[in-house]
């Protein structure tokens, strides 16, 4: 069970775990009420999402609380990377706009920035040890968008190791060395410890 109602999000963990004898499953099959994400940070927001997840459903539940964080902007978008655009969840074009306007001055080398992304597994709903991965991904923010691929801000993330914007890079590449990817690798050597 994905405690996510983000495609975008639900395809990359498809894809990172997709190996696993396990049938990730979007919280939308299931007719889930969203947590409400109160959490001052993403660890708060991922174990309140999966909670209420596997509350709901009594499965266990893979919570995806991720986000970037801009430098110049002393650490927004942060935990509100989704409605960073006056509180609208999840419109991509509003939100890049926004984050554009708000470091239009900002000069080429204050322009740094990371995603981070918590992963919560909880194996039902008052588990009190929940497994939290956690991965974090370095890149400047560029001045105007560049790619097709991915979603939400990748863009506007510019990598400079690939020389490519996030959504420039296939998706293989990106899982292998984004947030997402590296909170999933280090899930998975959570869940092999077991």
């Amino acid at each position: 069970m994905v405690a996510s109602g983000n495609q975008g999000k639900v395809a990359e963990l498809a894809r990172l775990f997709g190996h696993l004898p396990v049938n990730l499953r979007p919280q939308s099959e299931f007719s889930v009420v969203p947590a409400e994400e109160t959490g001052l940070t993403f660890v708060e927001n991922a174990i309140l999402k999966a909670r209420a997840v596997a509350a709901q459903t009594g499965l266990p539940a893979l919570a995806d609380d991720s986000g970037l964080a801009v430098d110049a902007l002393r650490g927004a978008p942060g935990v509100r990377s989704a409605r960073y655009a006056e509180g609208r969840d999840g419109d991509d074009e509003a939100n890049k706009s926004k984050l554009l306007q708000a470091m239009a001055d900002t000069p080429d080398h204050a322009r740094q920035a990371r995603f981070h992304c918590v992963l919560v597994l909880l194996r039902h709903p008052e588990d009190p040890i929940p497994l939290i991965a956690q991965g974090r991904w370095e890149g400047v923010i560029l001045r105007e968008a560049q790619g097709e691929g991915g979603f939400g801000y990748d863009p506007l993330f510019y990598v400079p190791s690939h020389g490519l914007s996030a959504a420039e890079l296939d998706a293989a590449e990106k899982n292998a060395i984004s947030h997402r990817g590296v909170a999933a690798a280090r899930m998975l050597a959570l869940l092999d410890a077991g």
